[in-house]
């Protein structure tokens, strides 16, 4: 174990030694269903990585819990529990979706009579028609393309337990809002929200999207491994793309394949790189655990924020 600033490191093994039993309730073939395309993650990631962390959770989980029901005995008011939010952020293409995933599967597992729900902040980007408006297209993922009015009033519902709850619906396929349909969140208890925007703290805003949240965790690695991890991606995307007209990248897989992978190297270095040295990166260490990354999106270190 190191000791940095505000947050004590572990190197794969030794966080291994935090709780690592009873991983075995997920098989290879939920794995597999839950990775993200072009992620790579294995039964050792769940016992070493994952079992040590839905533990911490669990902790923290219970914790607040009494937190609440103390708070309610010293007002003098009857208790009535509120969800516990989990936030996941990191750069495009480093694989937060999988460990989301991943997450919703453990604590299920882990809470049989509780509810644990997901969502994805994509779904409150405006629509390509209204960026474009806006004259924003270009800066999609970047701070001002979110309607962050929406999405913290979302979050005051979810956690004021206020009921059945909607938000919009993005499709990667389309690359947009899909038009007339919702994801919907009844009573969660425990709510997993993922995106590159969620540590994130924007200008002139009386309130955050971390305000809401109970944990949190920051997906890292260098940018020259997200980047190619990226590429990989749009590649697997470009194989799959060209029997579907409606896909977003049917036009890059039917086209020039190098002239396609040039416009995703422009898309990286313009949009996605810079948005995460500016926006994303500098979110790293408001998170309560960083689970860094190496080669074949190996985690070789986690570390745990001394304070909160």
């Amino acid at each position: 174990m190191r000791s940095e600033m505000n947050y004590y490191k572990f190197s794969r093994d030794e966080w291994a030694t935090f709780h690592a039993h009873n991983f075995a309730s997920v098989s290879d073939a939920e794995l597999t269903q839950l990775r993200s395309l072009n992620d790579m993650i294995s039964m050792d990631d769940v016992k070493k990585i994952y079992s040590p962390l839905r533990h911490l959770i669990h902790i923290r989980y219970r914790d607040y819990q009494q937190d609440e029901y103390t708070l309610s005995q010293f007002i003098g008011i009857p208790h009535h529990p509120h969800p516990f939010i989990i936030g996941i952020a990191g750069s495009v293409a480093v694989g937060k979706s999988t460990t989301a995933r991943l997450l919703q599967l453990l604590l299920s597992r882990a809470y049989p009579d509780r509810s644990v729900q997901m969502i994805t902040t994509d779904g409150f980007l405006y629509s390509n028609a209204e960026l474009e408006r806006r004259g924003i297209l270009d800066r999609k993922g970047f701070p001002e393309s979110y309607n962050m009015d929406l999405l913290i009033h979302f979050l005051n519902n979810v956690k004021n337990n206020s009921g059945v709850i909607r938000a919009p619906k993005y499709s990667h396929q389309i690359y947009d809002i899909v038009p007339d349909e919702e994801e919907v969140l009844d009573h969660p208890d425990i709510l997993i929200v993922e995106g590159i925007n969620v540590l994130q703290l924007p200008s002139k805003q009386p309130i955050y999207i971390s305000d809401y949240f109970d944990f949190s965790i920051y997906v890292d690695a260098d940018p020259a491994l997200i980047e190619q991890w990226y590429l990989e991606r749009f590649g697997m995307l470009l194989d799959t793309a060209f029997t579907d007209p409606t896909n977003y990248y049917y036009q890059y897989a039917i086209g020039d394949r190098n002239e396609a992978f040039q416009m995703a190297k422009d898309v990286w270095r313009d949009v996605n790189l810079k948005n995460l040295n500016e926006f994303i990166l500098p979110t790293k260490n408001r998170a309560d655990v960083i689970l860094h990354k190496t080669h074949d999106h190996l985690i070789d270190e986690v570390a745990l924020r001394k304070f909160n």
